[in-house]
């Protein structure tokens, strides 16, 4: 590891190359490190706005820099030292995607950092890859390379997912998803009815100088450029608003809660559609709110402290086990937003892409479908289930559903048209809600509205 101080007064590249490090090596969240990172540094705005570019778009376009990095590589760049690696990759980035920085600027700290790091036969190696590619970067990779392989470096995903896509969605529609897909996110915020309205928070974030609309799908959405600090935003310690993803928002009209009902969300943390179901319901009646993290079980502590709802009750439990007595009860509607691969989420997480692979696939299915099990028996008769994910796999999504009521008979599908708000019921496919990145703008997202019918 380059050597640093406890004032945390590293460069941009030095800071990204160290992230990327942990997301290649440890599977870290990239925003988690990213925010720990913006919080303890000392850079200048302008800085802080650079390290959040050069970190995500590097993981965003990491399939494609590593192929070109290839060619004046003797070994595999995995096969050598991961913050080396890293170094490399955030540098071609830099080369290839940022026309603020000179060349000779990124090449020359680049070499620096390698030299503190590993010593100057290290740092000769990386003069010579990056001099070596910065002749050649404009070359490009293959763009008229239609196969999964050729698609897979075009739009830097692992290729493995790329056949899938092909196969689920079709040549067209997976290249524009994968585009879509490395586009930033905006930050989204569902506005608190139960304390303001949507258009008293838009208007308190115009008159800050905020930039934000109100969102196309939902009803209580707010979309914002996505560098915003959502600490600093007017509101937020009052709790006006919850960050929450439009396509997400819209999984509580699916479930459609009443006030004075029992309800259960199985999976909750961080806590954004359980809140959401409080407010839905004038913060009267019951929502069970259990989530298996500790972590995440004080995110969700946090939100509704913040919301200041009284309606939740948060218990740590494991919804694929079965309950303890605390939780043995009936519920009017089970919520099930299950763990799963995260795939429709890459514009907000590009490093997933990196993370998954296809036994991963078969290993959440079979968690989601223990989960679906589980959970069904606490129900009413004549309840709600609706089952939910932010991935876009149909072994995941459709075939885990299909499967349930193939095995659980006394439950029915029900069309999930019927329960959205208007504007969105375009957005469902064979009675399935369905969001997907680059028709609708939102992350990818999927839930099911089942009914317990004996």
């Amino acid at each position: 590891m380059i050597a640093s101080s406890k004032k945390s007064n590293k460069g941009v590249r030095q800071l990204a190359s160290e992230i990327l490090l942990k997301v290649d090596v440890r599977n870290a969240y990239a925003d988690i490190l990213l925010d720990r990172a913006l919080k303890t540094s000392t850079l200048e705005d302008r800085d802080r706005a650079l390290l959040t570019e050069v970190t995500y778009g590097t993981l965003r376009w990491r399939g494609q820099i590593d192929a070109q990095l290839s060619h004046y590589l003797r070994q595999p760049l995995t096969k050598s030292d991961p913050l080396i690696r890293n170094l490399l990759r955030v540098s071609a980035y830099q080369l290839l995607f940022l026309d603020k920085i000179p060349d000779y600027a990124a090449v020359n700290e680049a070499v620096e950092l390698a030299k503190i790091h590993s010593g100057a036969k290290t740092a000769g190696f990386v003069n010579g890859v990056l001099r070596n590619f910065l002749r050649d970067k404009h070359r490009g990779p293959g763009q008229k390379d239609e196969s999964a392989a050729g698609l897979a470096i075009a739009y830097s995903h692992p290729e493995w997912l790329v056949k899938r896509w092909l196969e689920e969605f079709g040549v067209e529609p997976a290249k524009a998803l994968m585009r879509a897909n490395n586009e930033k996110a905006p930050l989204v915020l569902r506005v608190n009815l139960l304390k303001c309205t949507r258009d008293e928070l838009l208007d308190r974030l115009l008159k800050a100088g905020i930039a934000a609309k109100a969102t196309r799908w939902s009803p209580q959405g707010v979309s914002l450029a996505s560098g915003s600090a959502v600490e600093k935003l007017p509101g937020f310690p009052k709790g006006f608003f919850q960050v929450q993803g439009e396509a997400s928002q819209l999984v509580t009209y699916l479930l459609s809660p009443r006030p004075g009902e029992r309800i259960l969300d199985a999976c909750a943390a961080p806590g954004g559609k359980c809140t959401h179901i409080a407010e839905v319901m004038h913060d009267h009646g019951e929502v069970i709110a259990i989530d298996i993290s500790a972590r995440g079980i004080e995110k969700i502590r946090e939100n509704v402290a913040r919301l200041t709802l009284g309606s939740i009750r948060v218990m740590r439990a494991d919804a694929s086990r079965e309950f303890t007595e605390s939780l043995h009860a009936s519920y009017d509607r089970i919520l099930v937003d299950a763990p799963c691969s995260g795939l429709g989420t890459l514009r907000g997480h590009p490093e997933t892409k990196w993370h998954r692979n296809e036994s991963d696939i078969r290993r959440l299915a079979s968690l989601q479908s223990k989960i679906l099990d589980q959970v069904a028996s606490y129900l009413k008769p004549g309840g709600v289930l609706v089952y939910a994910t932010c991935t876009l796999t149909r072994d995941e999504n459709e075939h885990v559903v299909e499967a349930f009521l193939t095995r659980q008979r006394s439950f029915e599908l029900q069309d999930a048209a019927r329960y959205l708000p208007q504007e969105a019921q375009q957005m469902v496919r064979e009675k399935y809600f369905l969001a997907v990145t680059h028709r609708d703008n939102t992350d990818g997202f999927f839930a099911a509205r089942m009914r317990k019918v004996a």
